[in-house]
């Protein structure tokens, strides 16, 4: 396996691995890594094939998910600088006013408090505004996202599925005051859903210097080729609270992509995942492609990607854009 690449954060002086660990669905979850235990294995995997960035947020099993990776953190023993760790706010904890799916100020104040005390650390590195919220000027939000920074609880701030617009905004807004500026955005983006990454948000990587941390790089599992014969047991489509994505993952038009997509990968000798991983990170506007598995193999199979990054010639990314693109 070649070693790790490590890309700078936008234009921060900050480097993340090229692929990273986040924790959706599997920690805290019973049918996936419920212990620290189960968590420090696949971190240590991770950490031992490079990755420095490891992802989280406070609504990921409604918090657990923040207590199972700081408690891995420390079972590891790992020295605070030796790893990046984020969180993200916005859905909130508690279904009473002012406390759930807003970005106001007392929200956002309270919600990274809760959210280090749960790691058990003194700050973290990335906050991201996990969703735009309508109902409170942007304003607000980049005050409140600045003073987060200013008092030492996170390193940079950013924003997740915000439209460019929304980001510019934000930009300009702390750019007047000479506040923190928003510095990396986490949109979802795999070979099936590119138009966000490669087109809305083309103009703001060279006038702002956005970086990017992308999620769902498999959509779903989609792209690991598991659902082209249905809905295995066990997936990620059986588990409750994620009946949603099963219409997505059995879709006819998507499935016969990903066949045609298989083709490619089996011609290069690479997993359905690890190639499509490894297409995420050839773009070089992705900072760092965030995977996720419930087992250290799992980890390690999908660290493999890096091998066939060197597979992806112009000819083959060609091959992908005539099957995703038509």
């Amino acid at each position: 396996m070649p070693p790790m690449e490590y890309r700078r954060l936008g234009r921060s002086g900050l480097r993340v691995s090229v692929l990273s660990f986040g924790s959706w669905v599997t920690f805290a979850n019973s049918d996936q890594i419920e212990t620290a235990q189960q968590a420090a294995e696949c971190l240590d995997a991770a950490k031992e094939a490079g990755v420095n960035f490891f992802d989280n947020a406070e609504s990921y099993a409604a918090g657990e998910s923040e207590r199972v990776m700081g408690s891995a953190f420390r079972e590891l023993g790992w020295k605070r600088n030796e790893y990046i760790v984020s969180t993200k706010l916005f859905w909130g904890l508690n279904n009473i006013p002012n406390m759930k799916n807003t970005l106001n100020r007392k929200y956002l104040s309270q919600g990274i408090d809760g959210s280090l005390e749960r790691f058990g650390l003194d700050f973290v590195d990335l906050v991201f505004c996990h969703r735009p919220d309508p109902r409170t000027p942007i304003e607000e939000t980049v005050w409140a996202m600045s003073d987060m920074i200013s008092q030492g609880k996170a390193l940079y701030w950013g924003t997740s599925e915000w439209s460019a617009d929304e980001i510019r905004a934000a930009y300009d807004i702390a750019d007047r005051h000479h506040l923190h500026k928003p510095l990396m955005e986490q949109p979802q983006y795999n070979i099936l859903w590119r138009e966000r990454v490669e087109k809305e948000y083309q103009r703001l990587y060279e006038d702002i210097g956005l970086g990017t941390t992308i999620w769902s790089p498999l959509s779903s599992g989609l792209l690991t080729g598991k659902y082209l014969n249905g809905v295995p047991e066990g997936s990620r489509a059986t588990l409750p609270g994620y009946e949603w994505l099963k219409g997505m993952l059995t879709d006819q038009g998507r499935n016969k992509k990903v066949a045609q997509l298989k083709v490619i990968a089996d011609e290069l000798g690479v997993t359905l995942a690890q190639f499509s991983l490894a297409w995420c990170a050839k773009n070089p506007n992705v900072s760092t492609v965030i995977t996720g598995a419930s087992s250290a193999a799992q980890v390690r199979e999908n660290m493999s990607a890096l091998d066939a990054m060197e597979l992806l010639s112009d000819e083959v990314m060609e091959r992908v854009d005539l099957i995703t693109l038509s």
